[in-house]
């Protein structure tokens, strides 16, 4: 089919002759091509006979084939934290198109940005800068945990050394800090002395902080695609043995997996914090601890609140959580926007895999090796982008086993080094 693309120093169009437009609903995509995989996201709507109205910074020149291949019509702006350019985005999308029926990223960093244009531009779907704080704030989350009948470590806010020596009188050390409204394991910090407590204030970034009890765990995630009438129509989840907190401080490899099979407490627990955060209509990535051994907050295995993030779980893991399932999540979501539901099934179940190896590290195995070693079971190699490899490491592995000793061998090979 013929197109034909029309080009500024603001946006760029493709037009595809003989479309009804008036019949199509259209989504607007925030920043279509990061995370690399998200054009997938797109291709899924376009299938589903959207419109999908890119926005972002890069220039369209520059974007992957296969975003372009899968927008309606590219708008660039300078800088997306410029809101009056955003604002103008979506004005212009609106003029041309008519009503926008959803704004979205799937992105944690472009979460608020969405609420404030869903906002003032009256879109309905999705959330409002008004529901903000209980998505964003890790203090405001713990009343809707507790709404859901799920249990949080104790806090106070950070707002000095001397008011917090309370809290750790308390709970004792060691505490965490961390930004109150952060993303990701960035900026926070493990406090085990009244030394390292007043360093911390001594050079405490400038926005509000949450101090936590520390808790012994590792991190079990609820992930699903919830609809309109907040019931679930995908959900899986992922373990990560390690501190992703210790992971950034320490510059380590990273290793986590998604389950072949979601727990059943993670599964009730998830459910029941969807409903309480009233989440519709969305990919949500839920995190949880799973206590490693008995503490004041519960038996070792019992499952205790995290903290909730309404968006997919970051990086690879839509891939993951496909190749562990069988499936096609960018579609199950893209069906669950269009329609409600969705006819796409899951088939044999993995445990899926990721390793990320740090640059510099002597590892006694070399990335071909690995690859050759697992040969029958690695899906991807890959470089991490530097935005996401203080967390996630520099070379990556995706990899399918059908039991955990599989797995747990496959990691002990990839981060094996020859350090004594």
């Amino acid at each position: 089919m013929a197109q034909l693309y029309v080009k500024s120093p603001f946006f760029v169009m493709l037009l595809r002759p003989g479309r009804r437009r008036e019949k199509v609903k259209n989504f607007i995509f925030i920043s279509p091509n990061f995370p690399t995989n998200y054009y997938k996201f797109c291709r899924e709507l376009r299938a589903n006979d959207f419109n999908v109205l890119g926005i972002g910074d890069c220039p369209y020149e520059d974007l992957a084939q296969e975003v372009k291949d899968n927008l309606t019509e590219y708008y660039r702006v300078y800088s997306m934290k410029n809101y009056d350019e955003m604002y103008r985005a979506v004005a212009y999308f609106a003029f041309r198109y008519g009503r926008i029926d959803f704004i979205e990223s799937n992105n944690e960093y472009w979460l608020e940005l969405d609420a404030q244009l869903r906002t003032d531009f009256h879109v309905c779907t999705g959330f409002h800068t008004k529901d903000m704080p209980r998505v964003k704030c890790k203090s405001r989350m713990k009343e809707f945990y507790k709404k859901a009948g799920v249990v949080t470590a104790r806090y106070c806010m950070a707002t000095s050394a001397d008011d917090c020596k309370w809290f750790i009188d308390e709970v004792g050390y060691p505490v965490i800090v961390k930004p109150d409204n952060g993303v990701g394991a960035n900026d926070t910090y493990k406090l085990s002395s009244d030394i390292e407590l007043e360093e911390f204030f001594n050079n405490k970034p400038p926005f509000d902080y949450i101090m936590e009890e520390f808790v012994e765990a590792e991190v079990n995630s609820y992930d699903a695609i919830i609809n309109s009438r907040g019931e679930p129509v995908f959900e899986t989840g992922n373990v990560t043995p390690y501190s992703i907190m210790d992971i950034v401080n320490t510059n380590g490899n990273s290793i986590y997996y998604i389950v072949n099979e979601l727990a059943p407490d993670v599964r009730d627990a998830g459910r029941r914090t969807a409903k309480a955060f009233g989440v519709k209509s969305r990919f949500v990535h839920f995190e949880f601890f799973r206590l490693t051994k008995d503490q004041r907050l519960g038996k070792k295995g019992d499952v205790i609140a995290l903290e909730v993030n309404m968006r997919p779980c970051g990086g690879f893991s839509p891939d993951m959580m496909n190749y562990a399932n069988s499936t096609d999540v960018y579609k199950i979501w893209a069906d669950m926007i269009a329609y409600d539901s969705t006819l796409v099934t899951t088939g044999e179940r993995f445990f899926c895999a990721y390793a990320g190896r740090r640059d510099g590290k002597p590892f006694m195995y070399s990335d071909g090796q690995i690859e050759n070693m697992y040969s029958a079971n690695i899906k991807v190699v890959g470089r991490i982008p530097d935005a996401l490899a203080a967390a996630m490491g520099n070379t990556y592995f995706l990899a399918n086993f059908k039991t955990k000793e599989e797995m747990d061998a496959f990691y002990k090979d990839v981060l094996l080094t020859s350090e004594i």
